[in-house]
């Protein structure tokens, strides 16, 4: 009689395990899918600029530094790796674009010109979709670790292969984010 106890409880615990590891698996797997969305939406933004630094560069010709500043994050950026290495590369492609737009306030001809427009508002829209793939993303993320962390899953997730994911943080470019845009009149 006690055997078949012990029995039952063995094969509950093992249910039990196989039942927690495959909950981890399908985590791993949001955590996965989440930054090939984020990929996505970054391959679109990195197939966008080259057109608009060519519009920009028809008027702002002489603001080659900033041309120049806004490729090399480009290429940085394509070639990054992983969830830390791509924020911060994101992260001062970021604040390149924000000087390359910065610069149509300068030039009236160029803020007025059609395609710079169409151009801008592409950029703006990926950035809201980028912004959404990462908070998905990060919520992904966060429910992966508390998953590995909780009990009894803690127990073999590291054994398993299971091990804490980055988020993707904002880096250098959050106070920028976080603070209040400055208004004047």
């Amino acid at each position: 009689m006690s055997g078949w106890i012990v029995l039952g409880i063995i094969v509950v615990l093992v249910l039990f395990a196989f039942g927690a590891y495959n909950r981890l698996v399908a985590l791993g797997q949001r955590v996965s899918q989440a930054f090939a969305d984020i990929d996505v939406q970054l391959k679109q933004r990195h197939d966008l600029i080259p057109n608009l630094v060519e519009t920009v560069k028809g008027y702002a010709a002489h603001e080659r530094g900033t041309l120049d500043e806004v490729i090399k994050a480009r290429n940085a950026a394509m070639s990054a790796q992983g969830p830390s290495q791509v924020s911060a590369a994101e992260g001062q492609l970021s604040g390149a674009l924000g000087r390359l737009i910065a610069l149509s306030e300068a030039y009236p001809d160029l803020k007025a010109n059609a395609n710079f427009q169409q151009l801008a508002s592409e950029l703006s829209d990926l950035e809201n979709k980028i912004a959404a793939s990462r908070r998905f993303f990060n919520s992904a993320v966060q429910e992966y670790n508390t998953g590995i962390q909780q009990m009894p899953a803690a127990l073999f997730a590291g054994t398993f292969g299971f091990t804490r994911k980055e988020f993707f943080d904002l880096g250098a470019s959050r106070t920028e984010v976080e603070a209040a845009p400055s208004v004047k009149f």
